[in-house]
């Protein structure tokens, strides 16, 4: 249930100690309190809560507070919430009028109230706090550049790929006891050796054949093992695993949003031009560059259908 943020007031008051009256109006975090509008977070942010049922939230100030001092003190969101407690220019920050010597909220709620915004509310808090700066806030000039940061991953072929889930999925059976038919041991061997020449115009068929085969014995094992597991008890713990492995072994070279690491399933391939390196295998970041700040503009991710990193 949502939580109306009260404005602070600065009427004397027989219980409470007053913090506007002990504080240094002259601060920083006191002129920016006074500064940001915050009913528009108040608006923005009430059709994420229930208007009349639950339990109360947290205010709303009180947690886009806590974010904001996160980003200027670069804290942690436990050591956030700790020095609002030890910090009374904090809790006047977050629209607090009387001292509280308890903690605001627990660490996670942090990360709630992350995820309940979403993007958007991101994007609202960046162009409110851009906004208080006015004119000061526009750069004559900036630097945009882009790098890709690379992973730590092996250069990816479907055959590799089909190797690894099979050695996995072998693994997995030993581990359990579970008695298989065939491990293929061997053939994967053999077909490991037709696929190195996949490059030679007389033997090309022989590896494309060798692939197939590698799909084919993967995709057994993992029939194998999706019936055995269940008198196990472990079905439920492995078949998110085993909706993954058919997902890579169902890949097709002209297919989109392709996985190229087991390991590694967000990364994908990026291709800048460069001489020495055709293609380059991880994530893009995006950097903007003016003459006092350097800012981490974008980060992109393939998260299934979207380009954007999860807040």
């Amino acid at each position: 249930m949502l939580t109306k943020s009260s404005p602070i007031s600065t009427q004397s008051n027989l219980f409470h100690s007053e913090l506007f009256s002990q504080l240094d109006v002259k601060d920083p975090l006191i002129q920016l309190a006074n500064t940001i509008n915050w009913t528009v977070f108040d608006d923005a942010f009430e059709q994420h809560y229930s208007q009349d049922n639950g339990r109360p939230s947290k205010p709303i100030r009180l947690m886009v507070g806590l974010l904001l001092l996160k980003q200027l003190e670069n804290l942690s969101d436990e050591r956030v919430v700790l020095q609002f407690k030890r910090n009374p220019y904090y809790q006047y920050f977050c629209g607090y009028s009387n001292y509280m010597p308890g903690m605001p909220c627990n660490a996670t709620e942090l990360v709630h109230f992350r995820k309940r915004i979403g993007v958007k509310g991101f994007n609202l808090i960046f162009k409110m706090s851009v906004a208080l700066h006015g004119k000061q806030a526009q750069e004559s000039s900036v630097l945009i550049d882009t790098t890709v940061q690379e992973k730590n991953i092996t250069y990816p072929t479907d055959a590799k790929l089909a190797i690894k889930i099979i050695n996995r999925l072998n693994k997995l059976a030993k581990r359990h006891g579970i008695q298989q038919r065939r491990t293929y041991v061997k053939e994967v061997k053999n077909c490991r050796l037709s696929i190195r020449h996949f490059r030679h115009v007389k033997k090309r068929a022989k590896a494309k054949k060798a692939l197939t085969r590698l799909r084919t014995i993967a995709n057994k094992l993992i029939r194998e093992l999706q019936r055995k597991l269940p008198t196990h008890s472990l079905f439920e713990t492995y078949q998110k695993d085993f909706l993954f492995y058919q997902q890579v072994l169902a890949q097709k070279p002209k297919d989109k949003n392709k996985i190229y690491s087991l390991h590694e399933p967000d990364v994908y391939v990026i291709a800048k031009g460069k001489d020495h390196k055709q293609y380059e295998y991880g994530n893009k970041v995006s950097i903007v560059s003016t003459k006092d700040i350097t800012l981490l503009l974008a980060w992109s991710v393939m998260i299934k259908t979207s380009t954007i990193l999860k807040p």
